[in-house]
């Protein structure tokens, strides 16, 4: 069973309630209970914070065991060169995801320090990103 975990920076606690017409209306929680009970072959674990180093940390404490990393940096996309390198320095597979086309959105945003050392980039699919991310690592 591959271990996979997904990781979402600064406040994305706040799905469901922050910019429905952004991020949607369901809550992180609620939707990877479902992503649990569609994909039954994976071992799927799940950290949020909104502090940077904690989410180097974590990165660090699972870049080297699990098979799979699904991060959603969402700010610190932008503004860590911490998070980029923390990627770039681990082994795990890391597959980049947005809610919103990054694209479609402020210039600054279009920036991204960890798509260099990711193993691929998926945007703009609202929550359906992290089920694609996940079905690259099937």
């Amino acid at each position: 069973m591959k271990k996979i975990i997904i990781i979402n920076g600064p406040n994305l606690n706040l799905l469901g309630k922050r910019e429905p017409s952004i991020y949607g209306a369901e809550s992180f929680d609620d939707f990877f209970t479902d992503l649990k009970q569609k994909y039954k072959g994976f071992d799927l674990t799940y950290f949020q914070s909104n502090i940077e180093g904690e989410l180097i940390d974590k990165l660090q404490d699972v870049g080297f065991s699990y098979d799979g990393i699904i991060l959603n940096a969402a700010a610190y996309t932008h503004t860590s060169v911490g998070i980029g390198d923390a990627i770039k320095a681990i082994e795990s597979p890391v597959i980049e995801v947005h809610i919103s086309n990054t694209f479609a959105r402020e210039e600054f945003r279009h920036q991204s320090y960890i798509s260099p050392n990711a193993k691929g980039v998926i945007l703009g699919f609202g929550l359906q990103s992290y089920e694609l991310a996940l079905q690259s690592f099937m």
